[in-house]
């Protein structure tokens, strides 16, 4: 992974321009009557939902840039682009934790797609580094808070 690119999906890309247009149209819109709203209330100086509001508002625009950053930086990836005899990014990895003897499956991503709970890990993550470039077979360790764990790669799919 090269430069300042981000390297994203198409799906991926396409959620980030969709959450994009809904924060900018509906969000902005919908925080603005917030505003407008506490104003009525009177004096600024200690009305919290006005200052609540402004502060959604600030979270909301940090937000929106966030995502156009990222969109400036976009890069779309796609599986096809990479062997599928070694771990790159998008591969799907199968691991056989040796510690617990369980198998884990995980889709290897940028660390803008990175989500645990979908078992997407990112390809800068310890486990992540540890894997790019591994084939069938090759064993592993990456340290965890609970101590090293050791892995071996069962399966390498797109």
């Amino acid at each position: 992974m090269a430069g300042d690119a981000v390297y994203l999906t198409r799906e991926y890309l396409l959620q980030l321009q969709a959450d994009l247009q809904e924060l900018t149209t509906a969000g902005r819109r919908d925080i603005a009557q917030k505003i407008a709203e506490a104003r009525s209330h009177g004096d600024l100086s200690e009305n919290a939902d006005y200052d609540a509001a402004k502060h959604a508002q600030e979270l909301l625009e940090i937000r929106i840039a966030k995502i156009q950053t990222t969109l400036a930086k976009a890069q779309v990836i796609d599986s096809k682009d990479f062997p599928d005899d070694k771990v790159y990014i998008l591969s799907r990895v199968k691991l056989l934790n040796k510690k617990v003897n369980k198998a884990i499956e995980y889709q290897m991503v940028s660390p803008e797609e990175a989500d645990f709970e979908q078992n997407k890990l990112s390809v800068t993550s310890p486990l992540g580094k540890a894997l790019m470039g591994k084939t069938v077979g090759d064993l592993l360790e990456t340290k965890v808070p609970a101590g090293v764990i050791q892995y071996e790669i069962l399966e390498i799919s797109k």
